[in-house]
């Protein structure tokens, strides 16, 4: 039987892979040579040579080093929410949501090769088309926790979600010190330290059914003054 035309093997012997299989391959290959060489360092030539694939090939895929740097991007992207969403969904107690969303968090940045550190930890921020990525990132993170904070407080959407994205924030800086720190903390006792904090600071919130979001705002202004 003839072999399908996604897996037939070229005029090299080589056997041809599906599109979609391919390009995850070259996108593997991308971020290996980018974590290890730095994006600015890597040549498309040395991820063509890690995908054991030719330089034109590469470039039917993506049509220059900065696309793949962005497919990377956003597939961490949807990575990090979906993994955010996932963390949510594994408990109907909301108590122990938040607990679980952090931790997922830290264990994903902790993952070898996970693609975080070469995305949210490196220089390209300043690329307008990779600061449009990261913000995507930090927006769907904080309406995932947004809705928690829904479930918890009398608190409209654009409030929560406006708090999601202090906590996100908030999580990605002390997570992001654990890790490059080369803190000996052990993961779990830095994911409890801050989920302390941030259920105290979710406490000072107007629980569903107590009070409003400007009484709390007056009541901590006064005290504050």
């Amino acid at each position: 039987m003839t072999p399908p035309e996604a897996t037939r093997p070229d005029s090299g012997g080589r056997v041809r892979l599906p599109r979609d299989e391919r390009r995850a391959l070259l996108l593997d290959a991308a971020l290996d040579a980018f974590s290890q060489q730095g994006y600015h360092a890597t040549a498309m030539d040395d991820i063509a040579e890690r995908a054991g694939v030719s330089k034109p090939v590469l470039y039917q895929h993506f049509d220059s080093k900065l696309a793949l740097y962005l497919a990377i991007a956003v597939r961490v992207r949807d990575e990090i929410v979906s993994t955010i969403e996932n963390a949510l969904a594994s408990t109907t107690d909301n108590s122990e949501k938040m607990a679980a969303t952090l931790a997922a968090f830290f264990e994903f940045i902790d993952r070898p090769r996970s693609g975080y550190p070469l995305i949210l930890a490196s220089d390209m921020g300043g690329e307008p088309a990779v600061a449009q990525v990261l913000a995507e990132t930090q927006l769907g993170c904080a309406e995932a926790v947004g809705r928690l904070l829904q479930e918890q407080t009398d608190l409209g959407r654009e409030e929560c979600v406006m708090l999601g994205m202090a906590l996100v924030g908030q999580v990605q800086a002390v997570a992001v010190h654990w890790l490059e720190s080369g803190s000996t903390m052990p993961r779990q006792h830095a994911v409890d330290l801050v989920v302390t904090l941030a259920w105290r600071g979710i406490a000072a919130m107007p629980r569903v059914g107590v009070g409003s979001a400007a009484e709390v705002v007056s009541r901590h202004g006064g005290q504050a003054g």
